[in-house]
């Protein structure tokens, strides 16, 4: 991201200057040029940057910016906002969507005011995400127009160009981007920024807005008629166009990043195409299309994912009656599952024309390198919580526990040697899907959740957990931020999204008015304290929740090294007994072996001294660095 010194560019009305931006930095400065009044998220990778750059400037470019609690609040309080008269921009990453799918899919119906942008970030092949889905179906599914940018450029572009289609027939627009374009580098021209009203102004209209159902019937078959009208807007649209490589022999259609990839090969191998680059992608340009098929014999369409453009091509040769060889995912030509390289897309459009992708060979070093597993950061809190809960069922004498986790750092918690993630879905399931391990078995069940998470989509679960009388423990690992998305605000904090003082929402209060009994407030760094807490809910029936509160290593360096405070730990070998404990079970990353001794590095020890610890370092052999 760009330095937080030099975010103000974003802000310059200078038409022309050019800026080399982020994906999400270019999206930001598209809602600044677009004139976005209310931008709402709830932060979640590869959409995040958008929100920490509009979070750093929303008031000096005069909007209202919101880390709500979770998407579906988010869309809501965008929405409210569009039907005011203020353009409204929501965003989210692709399985966000999931929990705003309930609303978006009324809002279709009912319609807008003003502009209204829902920005879906997927994640093909999964790099931070639980499942790769194709969001692009969203758009069919609720009947609402798709655009797709490419890159930087037009992720800027296609945005403002997605409010004027808003506006256009008074319709939420869905915005899809992926990982590579959302976090690809390039060269933005910045255009003008437009000037919108700052208040709104609600008129009531029940009929248009309370989704009933006898106004619903009618609403449909208004959003029906929007989308066909909007084909002919789809049909001339800039977005979509026509480029001819050499004699344009064989036709390709695609969209988003997958163009980027595929690109990449026509130019490598100097393929002789003629690509139908989409980024209005519905409605398609059904006669646009069409004439693109009739003048290709063979036609190969690349996309990542689901089948979603080939089987809309494929209709739409059919219902013409045009007999062009199709290629593409159904036939077996391309993958459906993660993202696209050259190399797999090379291998695909070989098998399709016939082209030899056999290069010079170049010698790599094959030695297999070990496995490098994601690693809770030096000092995280979260690994004090893991070491303690593991050690107090032991001593406890618990067989066979149960640990449900949820979405967050603490997701690591899986991997040796804390092994304390047994199942994990969604955000906001441990709690649902401890309660129902209570309820299906007799084995002892411990829920981790985070404090964003608890106040995203874990609070229902609790409830449901205290009314059906369930035997969970609940862990709320509280480290005062959403820490793996980039240290964004949450209702349990004294500060919002823009910068400003916010009532702290307190977990412990809302947990007892749901009716818990047992809830104890630790610091995982006193491994005394949190394992007499973790032994006692053991011993409970019904639900117990422990807090355990500790802000994120990583804002913890950041106060300990301005306040000049800093210090590390060392092993002393004379005490040391090699028992191993500090490296196999508590195994922070800035210990290691060498030589045949335990070494700390210095280098990336933080400092916490969890690890000096009796329940860590029985022997007292690790000790506080003496500085002079």
């Amino acid at each position: 991201m760009i330095e937080m010194s030099g975010l103000n560019d974003l802000l310059t009305n200078e038409p022309g200057k050019k800026l080399f931006l982020l994906g999400n930095e270019a999206i930001a400065r598209g809602a600044i040029e677009a004139g976005v009044r209310v931008a709402t998220t709830y932060p979640g990778t590869p959409s995040s940057e958008v929100g920490n750059v509009l979070s750093e400037l929303a008031k000096k470019a005069g909007l209202y910016f919101q880390f709500s609690v979770n998407e579906k609040v988010a869309i809501e309080v965008a929405y409210s906002s569009a039907i005011s008269g203020l353009r409204s921009f929501v965003f989210m990453k692709h399985v966000g969507l999931n929990v705003a799918a309930d609303p978006l899919m009324s809002i279709a119906y009912t319609g807008v005011r003003a502009g209204l942008v829902v920005m879906s970030a997927d994640d093909p092949s999964m790099f931070s995400s639980q499942n790769e889905q194709d969001n692009r179906n969203y758009s069919e599914i609720a009947h609402i127009p798709l655009i797709e940018p490419s890159n930087s450029q037009e992720a800027k572009d296609f945005l403002r160009y997605a409010f004027e289609i808003s506006e256009m027939e008074h319709i939420p627009v869905l915005f899809r981007t992926t990982t590579r374009v959302s976090h690809q580098r390039g060269m933005v021209e910045l255009g003008d920024i437009e000037k919108k009203d700052a208040v709104g102004f609600f008129k009531s209209d029940p009929a248009n807005f309370v989704a009933l159902p006898v106004n619903s019937m009618g609403l449909k078959e208004k959003l029906v008629k929007k989308m066909e009208r909007l084909k002919t807007v789809s049909e001339g649209s800039k977005l979509n166009r026509i480029e001819t490589y050499g004699s344009g022999k064989y036709g390709i259609i695609t969209s988003g990043e997958a163009y980027n990839v595929m690109m990449d090969t026509v130019s490598k191998y100097g393929l002789d195409v003629s690509v139908l680059k989409l980024g209005f992608t519905n409605p398609l340009p059904e006669e646009m299309i069409s004439k693109f098929l009739r003048e290709h014999g063979n036609v190969i369409v690349v996309e990542e994912l689901d089948p979603f453009l080939e089987t809309r091509v494929r209709m739409i040769a059919q219902m013409h009656s045009i007999g062009t060889k199709i290629f593409g995912k159904l036939d077996g030509y391309f993958t459906f599952s993660h993202e696209y390289n050259p190399d797999t897309v090379a291998g695909s459009l070989s098998r399709i024309m016939g082209f030899d992708t056999r290069q010079v060979s170049v010698e790599i070093d094959a030695t297999a390198l070990p496995p490098r597993p994601p690693v809770l950061c030096p000092g995280c809190p979260h690994r004090a919580t893991y070491y303690a809960v593991k050690r107090a069922v032991k001593m406890s004498n618990i067989k066979n526990p149960v640990y449900s986790s949820d979405i967050g750092c603490y997701s690591l918690g899986v991997y040796d040697p804390y092994n304390e993630a047994d199942v994990m879905i969604e955000m906001g399931s441990s709690i649902g899907v401890g309660g129902g391990f209570s309820n299906a078995t007799d084995q002892k069940v411990i829920s981790f959740i985070g404090d964003s998470t608890f106040f995203h989509s874990g609070i229902p679960g609790i409830i449901n957990a205290v009314h059906n009388a369930s035997n969970v423990i609940l862990i709320v690992m509280d480290n005062r931020t959403t820490a793996m998305t980039g240290q964004q605000s949450n209702p349990g904090m004294n500060v919002n999204g823009m910068g400003d003082p916010a009532p702290e929402v307190s977990i412990e209060a809302i947990v007892r008015a749901i009716g818990v009994q047992y809830v104890k407030t630790v610091d995982p760094y006193d491994l005394k304290s949190t394992l007499l807490a973790v032994s006692g809910a053991l011993r409970e029936n019904g639900v117990s929740v422990i807090v355990a509160r500790r802000e994120c290593a990583m804002i913890r360096d950041d106060r300990m090294r301005s306040k000049k405070e800093w210090k590390t730990f060392q092993v002393n070998p004379e005490k040391c007994k090699l028992c191993m404990n500090c490296v196999e079970k508590f195994s922070c990353p800035a210990i290691f072996i060498e030589g045949g001794k335990i070494e700390i590095d210095q280098n990336i020890c933080d400092g916490c001294g969890v690890c000096a610890e009796p329940y860590v370092c029985p022997f007292k052999a690790i000790e506080e660095v003496q500085t002079a």
